[in-house]
């Protein structure tokens, strides 16, 4: 089956996993995948990753991470830009998630980053999505 925003997919299957209690989930590889994992980690939303091959299939196996209640730290996890409404701002313009509490990831000409560091570089770009 073909998936036509395979970035939706990946927010969805973290936010399903994460809801379920799971320690890990798979997901597909590509690099705007992996980069936006890069920033649930460095964020603190997720514990780690690890990029696995098996053949042909690249798979990234994400490791949720958990408060000491055991609930999940990712509260919230939501996509703006989709292929059939893509949604850009200037660095003036970005949005502010849970009044600075949530993290926005941006894809800038800089590459992918959070909306902080977009503002800190003045750069705008197309709205990823966000997670609180």
């Amino acid at each position: 089956m073909s998936v036509s925003d395979p970035v939706a997919d990946m927010l969805t299957k973290i936010r399903n996993a994460s809801r379920a209690g799971h320690e890990q989930v798979d997901v597909t590889a590509s690099k705007l995948k992996l980069e936006i994992i890069k920033i649930l980690r460095d964020e603190g939303y997720i514990k780690a990753f690890k990029k696995m091959s098996d053949g042909n299939l690249n798979t990234i196996r994400v490791t949720l991470k958990y408060d000491e209640h055991d609930q999940s730290v990712i509260h919230g996890i939501e996509r703006i830009s989709t292929p059939g409404r893509r949604m850009y701002a200037g660095y003036r313009n970005l949005p502010r998630v849970f009044n600075g509490y949530g993290t926005l990831i941006v894809s800038t000409s800089i590459g992918v980053t959070t909306g902080k560091v977009a503002d800190q570089n003045r750069v705008g770009g197309e709205l990823i999505c966000k997670v609180w």
